[in-house]
């Protein structure tokens, strides 16, 4: 039977800091260290790690005035993120700044394009200021991305497909009430995307130990319907179940409740609501969205942790990049500090 990654186990926030000053590295290092030992990293890949971390905070501290963060998260596989995400004036031109040698304010300018040389996989996004009445995010977004040299393989296993997971409990408490499961089985993606009514630790378990029911269930509306029959007596939860096959290039998605998703085909977004009601309480029956895609498809799935006022114009750009990244950045900056925080991102190229 083919795994399924759990959000409560394999997407956590490690370590979360504002970026103020060159301080915050003592504790960063710390805990980065500390992190990658017991994740069983090389002491090269350990190393490789300080050094990144140490130019994302010095980037920040020179060219952010205090407007930024650093987090460190772990992802299936076990992966390990390393994200620097900022409120600043954005970068004119990224790839420029990227390369080794080049910088603004007179230093050795090593710091972007060693991000770069020292990840196993790194990725970047920006946004300059804007001058119109519209107040849209300026800043930028870097992710560095370690893998072990041995484990199990990460969820991205299959050539086309990528997926990114963010799972933030409300005010960054042990218990969440967010839960996503993701499992690939042959040419088929499928994701369970839950929301537990409410937030703290009766919400987190009406949202546990519902897996199974990826694997046992022939299709998303029979996955639904089981989790239904098995939420009866909890609290209840919301939820979105999607699938899709990567040979015919189809996808399946429905929902009960207030989450949404958005799928974006040929550059054209389509926002989705769902039906009204609780599972395992009362409900509407659930309408099945289809679509059929001959090219890339990207395909968001969101809590009502995450804040709808947004679209392709608010992020350029965002879209064509790693989902991870744009689960991190959508996260970070749509996110509500009044809930638990979700999203599964998924793109088939």
């Amino acid at each position: 039977m083919a795994k399924i990654f759990d959000s409560a186990t394999d997407c956590k926030l490690l370590y979360n800091s504002p970026v103020q000053n060159e301080s915050v590295l003592i504790m960063l290092r710390s805990r980065l260290s500390a992190i990658a030992q017991r994740l069983r990293f090389s002491d090269r890949k350990r190393e490789n790690m300080l050094l990144v971390a140490s130019e994302m905070v010095s980037n920040q501290v020179k060219h952010t005035a205090g407007r930024g963060l650093i987090q460190v998260w772990q992802q299936p596989g076990p992966v390990l993120d390393i994200l620097a995400l900022d409120y600043g004036p954005g970068i004119s031109n990224l790839h420029q700044a990227q390369k080794d040698g080049y910088s603004s304010v007179n230093t050795l300018g090593k710091g972007l394009g060693s991000i770069s040389r020292l990840s196993d996989e790194s990725f970047a996004y920006t946004q300059q200021e804007s001058t119109g009445q519209d107040k849209k995010w300026s800043g930028s977004v870097f992710l560095s991305r370690f893998y072990p040299e041995s484990g199990s393989a990460p969820v991205n296993g299959s050539p086309g497909l990528r997926v990114g997971l963010f799972s933030r409990s409300l005010s960054d408490d042990r218990y969440n009430g967010d839960r996503i499961y993701v499992q690939k089985t042959g040419d088929k993606l499928r994701w369970l995307h839950l929301d537990g009514l409410g937030h703290g630790e009766q919400a987190q378990a009406a949202t546990a130990n519902l897996a199974s029911h990826l694997s046992h269930c022939d299709t998303p509306d029979s996955v639904l319907a089981a989790v239904d029959r098995q939420l009866k007596g909890t609290r209840g939860a919301v939820a979105i179940i999607g699938e899709v096959g990567l040979a015919g290039k189809v996808l399946n998605i429905l929902g009960i409740g207030d989450m949404h998703a958005h799928i974006l085909d040929n550059r054209e977004m389509h926002n989705l609501s769902f039906a009204p009601g609780v599972l395992g309480k009362e409900h509407q029956n659930p309408a099945q969205f289809r679509f059929d895609f001959s090219k890339r498809c990207l395909m968001i799935s969101a809590s009502d942790g995450i804040r709808r006022n947004w679209d392709v114009s608010n992020f350029p750009g965002l879209f064509q990049q790693h989902p991870q990244l744009i689960a991190y950045t959508l996260g970070n900056i749509m996110g509500r500090i009044s809930d638990d925080q979700s999203l599964c991102v998924a793109s088939i190229d």
